[in-house]
């Protein structure tokens, strides 16, 4: 429970800082950055195998960003984790600053990939844990995939690939909003039954709660036992998360809050459980 407990009071913190960045900035994308936060504060502050003074030490774990129009909730959670110091997450997209509005690798140090096209990472997920399997090495390759996305013909194509070659070292973990940039995922293009697909591939499927922490340190820890196929984490989330007048609307998918919005919406997350 103390754990537990850790997990809330760095969420919130991290989604504060979110509302923060992308209000200074005044662009970039805030709902499905505050809806994947939990499931890096886990990640970071839990599961992964990772050194902030160390970025790129040879036994990491690798987690990749694939929808690399959330790197607000990345770059963040980054800093709170040490990479970089907090005070220059309110640089965000600012000319010169390492912290672009897609993510660029080691832009801060941390992140492993470029991403801006979406349907790509699983792709160099899945050749970096072949990669790891051919140089004989344990760690883990984590990639964080959107529904959207799964619009995308590379994804099944990955999804293919990975299950042929038992990367059972690679961990696809899908944020299912149920939003995209201009709709429901239902209106623009279903990919129900998202589970039975990804079973039909050869994968492990897991589907818990986004926003339960017990939920997914638990899918991470069985995705981590020895298996022989590559796991799938379909975390339902929502978009907005923390924010009233922001959840679940796919309005505000790429879009900052105003300064009057972003003052707002951090009373709301300061006074939350």
């Amino acid at each position: 429970m103390d754990k537990i407990k850790e997990f809330k009071i760095i969420a919130k913190k991290i989604r504060i800082d979110i509302i923060k960045m992308l209000a200074l900035a005044g662009s970039g994308h805030t709902a499905g950055s505050l809806g994947i936060t939990d499931i890096l504060t886990v990640l970071y502050f839990s599961v992964l195998r990772h050194d902030p003074k160390n970025p790129y030490w040879k036994d990491r774990d690798r987690f990749l960003l694939s929808a690399g129009h959330l790197c607000p909730a990345l770059y963040t959670t980054l800093a709170h984790a040490g990479y970089f110091p907090k005070e220059e997450l309110l640089t965000l997209r600012a000319l010169a600053s390492q912290l672009q509005g897609h993510s660029h690798r080691a832009s801060p140090k941390g992140v492993e990939i470029e991403a801006g096209s979406l349907g790509q990472g699983l792709s160099v997920a899945a050749g970096a844990a072949t990669a790891a399997k051919l140089d004989k090495k344990n760690h883990k390759v984590i990639c964080l995939t959107s529904d959207g996305e799964h619009d995308e013909g590379q994804i099944w194509e990955a999804a293919m690939f990975s299950a042929k070659y038992k990367l059972n070292n690679l961990i696809n973990i899908i944020d299912r909003n149920h939003i995209q940039i201009d709709g429901t995922t239902e209106e623009i293009m279903p990919i129900e039954p998202l589970a039975l697909k990804y079973q039909s591939f050869g994968w492990q499927v897991l589907e818990v709660d986004g926003h339960n922490f017990q939920q997914l340190k638990l899918a991470f820890q069985k995705a981590y036992q020895p298996k022989r196929k590559p796991t799938v984490i379909i975390a339902h989330t929502i978009s907005g998360k923390g924010v009233s007048f922001m959840e679940k609307k796919w309005g505000w998918h790429g879009i900052a809050p105003t300064a009057q919005e972003a003052e707002k919406a951090i009373r709301e997350l300061e006074i939350s459980d």
